[in-house]
């Protein structure tokens, strides 16, 4: 794992070994493995089998290896967040379907296009247009795509975006980041980047699978969570995020972990300002070296036997595309097998 130094590979010999571990009948085996192969070279990231595997893992799981896949029913989870939209900012419904029989810029109707969407591709191409071009585009949409993650990977457009601005992108892009997370080779290297890019001393690389899923750090931060509950007697989610977000940013209404930390503070020995300071860590490395992570444990086993430094969030996973309970431990743990099935593969007999 990161930050081990990679051996060297050449180009070509890194591509060969990528390739064996695709599975097989994947269709442009070479293309996938040329991309993957780039990403872990950009980001100076160890082509080892165990690596390797967790990215082949992850893209079978959220795409199966296509690079843009088909979402069903998307249509209609379109129209649904329109209409919901429209409610929001008291449009007649007759002036937005007269609206979208307007010619869009690849010549078919609005209408038409929400009607014959299958991928988040088009839906984010088409989002983009409305803003820009439909009367009352903005007044409906307010400036908001929906379409916050996708590609092969499914990855998050804010991550992309902040992923481009600390570090260089090795492709030249002829749009936007947001239309590279919607590619291949784009898709790819973000996904790479947010599982395997930053340090994280788990014992198991499934809890990097599950931070995948809920954010970096959630493993740590729901174990932290678990030694809070065992010290203060407060129940808690143990969901991994330890402040209240809105849209990205801590929010000023503080979280039942916050909470449970300010009445601690004595006990701590730690003021209320101590405590936030540490706690805006916690989406990063440096918040497992902080005094409050460092106390609270201490405290926490103080009268019992060590606490469990990972644990994976629990938290169960909303989207409109999601028709069935799933979580963040079902993800973690179904990826955690097709990994172990990639790394059974023989890349010496593999054609």
């Amino acid at each position: 794992m990161p930050p081990t130094p990679a051996p060297y590979l050449g180009e070509r010999e890194g591509r060969a070994l990528v390739a064996r571990f695709i599975p097989p009948g994947t269709k442009d085996r070479d293309g996938w493995a040329a991309d993957i192969f780039t990403a872990f070279s950009t980001l100076r990231i160890p082509p080892t089998p165990d690596n390797i595997c967790a990215a082949i893992a992850v893209i079978e799981q959220e795409s199966s290896f296509q690079a843009d896949p088909v979402v069903p029913g998307l249509s209609k989870i379109v129209w649904k967040e329109i209409d919901s939209r429209r409610e929001r900012v008291h449009l007649p419904k007759l002036l937005v379907d007269t609206a979208f029989l307007k010619t869009s810029p690849d010549g078919r109707s609005y209408k038409a296009r929400v009607d014959a969407l299958r991928t988040e591709k088009q839906m984010n191409a088409l989002f983009e247009d409305m803003i820009s071009e439909l009367p009352n585009g903005k007044s409906l949409l307010g400036g908001y795509n929906p379409v916050r993650t996708g590609g092969p990977m499914q990855v998050s457009v804010a991550f992309a975006e902040e992923q481009v601005r600390e570090k260089p992108y090795p492709y030249p892009r002829p749009g936007s980041v947001r239309s590279e997370v919607f590619t291949r080779r784009g898709g790819v290297y973000f996904g790479i980047a947010i599982l395997l890019d930053y340090p994280a001393p788990y014992s198991k690389i499934l809890y990097r699978f599950a931070d995948f899923n809920a954010g970096r750090y959630s493993s740590r931060n729901a174990a932290f969570q678990n030694a809070l509950v065992r010290l203060s007697g407060q129940q808690m989610a143990l969901d991994g995020d330890l402040l209240r977000y809105v849209d990205g940013a801590p929010s000023s209404e503080p979280s039942t972990t916050q909470t449970a930390l300010q009445a601690l503070a004595g006990r701590l020995g730690m003021s209320r300002p101590e405590i936030q300071r540490d706690l805006r860590l916690e989406k990063s490395w440096q918040f497992a070296q902080t005094q409050l992570y460092n106390r609270v444990f201490n405290l926490a086993e103080a009268s019992s036997p060590r606490l469990p430094r990972e644990m994976l969030p629990m938290i169960d996973l909303k989207s409109p595309k999601i028709q069935r309970k799933l979580t963040t431990a079902w993800f973690a743990e179904r990826v955690d097998g097709r990994h172990r099935t990639c790394l059974g593969r023989n890349p010496s007999t593999l054609p």
